[in-house]
């Protein structure tokens, strides 16, 4: 049988999602306290990978058993067992063709910048203390969706087929002392967020202006975008199924 497995986890610890030979990962973390609480070996499947020290308050995975398993009772055994910084919320039978990742049509991160120093909120948003222009903020955001080529902000030397990603909302807000940039996709590049973010904070900040966020989009060159903002104030937020309510 397939399940999804619903969970969050601060990064701070990790080395992203993705197993690595030599460094913590969650999913590393995940498939031994599985294997341990379940007595066979098991190998889980992310619905994406997130960088070294970014955030997830929402992630989910699959992974399959031969055994029909008691879901509530292995979600309590799982907190239990695994580390503080990572928690279990659910796990759901699914059917066997069910895929954590290639069957998600939406995933949504936010960026938060903190712009008042706060202790609080060290390793859990990026301080930045100069004065942003929000509303020409958002205008630049507003451009990313009419486009779907976005290799200006991925990563270089990235393994993909295509750069193309379907943005459906990219929207700047302010909750007291925090800004927040939330983004919905079909899909991510490597470090596409941060990057977009960067580029997003040198339109507020005046040193670029609309016509040269566009004009970076149209380079396709990464070289031509901002800076990548740092990994601890990203959190995905919200990943989508058409059959999970």
């Amino acid at each position: 049988m397939r399940y999804f497995i619903q969970l969050a986890y601060n990064g701070t610890a990790y080395h992203g999602w993705q197993y690595q030979p030599n460094a913590s990962s969650v999913q590393e973390t995940l498939n031994k306290a599985l294997s341990v609480l379940l007595n066979t070996t098991i190998n889980i499947m992310g619905a994406g990978r997130t960088d070294t020290g970014v955030h997830a308050s929402q992630m989910y995975a699959h992974f399959d058993s031969d055994k029909k398993l008691e879901t509530a009772t292995l979600v309590h055994k799982l907190n239990s067992y695994l580390p503080k910084d990572i928690a279990i919320f659910d796990i759901i039978p699914v059917s066997d063709e069910a895929h954590s990742r290639f069957d998600a049509t939406k995933r949504t991160y936010e960026y938060h910048i903190n712009t008042i120093k706060n202790p609080f909120l060290e390793g859990l948003s990026w301080y930045y203390h100069q004065d942003l222009d929000m509303a020409l903020m958002n205008e630049a955001a507003k451009l990313l969706l009419n486009h779907t080529d976005f290799q200006c902000f991925s990563k270089v030397n990235t393994d993909v087929n295509t750069f193309d990603c379907t943005i459906f909302d990219a929207v700047w807000r302010k909750e007291n002392n925090r800004l927040i940039f939330t983004i919905s996709a079909n899909r991510f590049l490597r470090n596409m967020v941060r990057s977009i973010v960067g580029t997003l904070v040198n339109v507020g900040l005046h040193k670029i202006t609309l016509v040269d966020f566009e004009n970076i989009i149209k380079s396709k060159n990464r070289e031509k975008a901002g800076f990548s903002v740092p990994a601890h104030g990203l959190y995905l937020t919200e990943i989508t199924y058409e059959y999970l309510k």
